[in-house]
């Protein structure tokens, strides 16, 4: 007895067609411009890119010298465990420990990941299921709102304004929507706005998701990149945070390791297991011999992380003093290597990144691809580029009279 098989010629294959969810979401917003930039290459302009946020520095040599002698080691060559190496998770424990003055059980309530954002993905995948309300900052990293989408939940935005230092009025949220709310994000310090928060915002924040019974997921990628003296706290500094927190931890821009793909969660037993769960359902963790370079960031000297942070307080510094001759008038940023910009009046946010690549060369995200509302109105700009390119990146926007006010008609 023969099957019936049905024959298709792929040669005659019509457009594919993508899921619904893949549908749902925009293009990923460097994604789209990595396109630009390399178009407007081809084309031969010599463009200075200030958009993603990649670090210029190299990865600290002590690190890179463990990670050699780590891939030497056989042990290192088979799957590593899931949830990351016993000694992996208990050097983030003593390095928060050192660092925030809190004790985390390594066991428990620890997991690896391969950077944050993947992280980010899998816990939303992990606990947002189909109309789930995701409470989200507006401006905010684009992957809060499109895995909310592609988990099948609704994105309720919570408005990051200069008026309040772009931290957001919880009690603005209506209690209908808290009370449907799964998860809330919050990112201290900020992408893109640069904003900062305090223990007492926090002490709020963690109150707020006890009401309403939310996982408040803190992303703190930015934990050890600050300026003149501020320094970062942990959301779990604030007593009783573990009973409803998570909190998400990257060396990419610590350590100058964003290829290394490498990070950690920290926090509420249950949170921390069912992303570690999920991730141990989809991927095969961390390749052992990047955990133990990471090993050797947390143990390591932290001089590199201090001249780095001199490097981005300086370039900072001069961008604020060029972009005051150009009518701008901003207040210093105490951490993160993003500025956060007001676009020139009279002009959306689209327009003016457009107009900065075809005249200038210069590649900047509009505010628009961060939030749907509180980002028009907006740029932003990454600290990922030496002085003298800098400079002349101020210059050549000077050279086109792209400036925050437009000039005065001479009569």
């Amino acid at each position: 007895m023969f099957c019936s098989v049905r024959h298709v010629s792929f040669g005659a294959l019509r457009e594919m067609e993508i899921s619904k969810r893949l549908k749902s979401i925009p293009p990923y917003v460097f994604a789209e411009i990595g396109k630009k930039r390399q178009a407007a290459i081809a084309r031969g302009v010599d463009v200075i890119d200030l958009g993603i946020g990649a670090p210029d520095q190299p990865t600290p040599k002590h690190i890179v010298d463990a990670m050699h002698e780590a891939v030497n080691n056989p042990v290192n060559h088979k799957y590593p465990p899931f949830g990351g190496t016993p000694e992996f998770r208990k050097a983030v424990a003593e390095w928060c420990q050192t660092r925030f003055g809190y004790s985390l059980d390594p066991n428990n309530e620890v997991t690896s990941l391969i950077g944050s954002k993947e992280g980010i993905h899998n816990l939303i995948m992990a606990f947002v299921d189909q109309g789930d309300v995701c409470l989200i900052p507006d401006p905010a990293y684009p992957v809060y709102r499109t895995s909310t989408i592609l988990a099948g939940g609704t994105p309720h935005f919570m408005p990051l304004t200069p008026e309040r230092d772009f931290i957001p009025d919880l009690d603005a949220i209506p209690p209908a929507v808290a009370d449907k709310a799964t998860i809330m994000f919050l990112n201290y310090p900020n992408n893109p706005t640069a904003g900062v928060a305090d223990l007492a915002f926090f002490e709020q924040a963690v109150a707020f998701a006890k009401k309403h019974d939310i996982l408040l997921c803190h992303d703190l990628a930015y934990s050890e990149m600050t300026f003149d003296g501020y320094k970062a706290p942990s959301i779990f500094e604030i007593p009783g945070a573990k009973e409803i927190a998570i909190e998400l931890h990257s060396l990419s821009k610590t350590y100058n390791m964003t290829g290394w793909r490498v990070g950690f969660a920290i926090g509420n037993p249950m949170a921390v297991k069912a992303l570690a769960q999920i991730k141990g359902n989809i991927d095969t963790d961390v390749f052992g011999a990047v955990q133990a370079a990471a090993i050797a960031a947390f143990k390591g000297p932290v001089d590199d992380i201090l001249r780095c942070n001199k490097l981005y307080e300086e370039r900072r510094d001069l961008a604020i003093a060029e972009l005051t001759k150009l009518g701008w008038h901003l207040k210093p940023n105490k951490a993160t290597f993003y500025m956060w910009i007001p676009v020139p009046k009279g002009t959306n946010s689209n327009d003016f990144c457009n107009r900065m690549l075809d005249e200038a060369g210069i590649l900047v995200p509009p505010g628009t691809a961060y939030g749907p509302s509180c980002g028009e109105g907006y740029f932003r700009i990454s600290l990922c580029t030496g002085k003298e390119r800098l400079k002349e990146a101020f210059d050549r926007m000077a050279k086109h009279s792209i400036t925050f006010e437009p000039a005065k008609a001479k009569v």
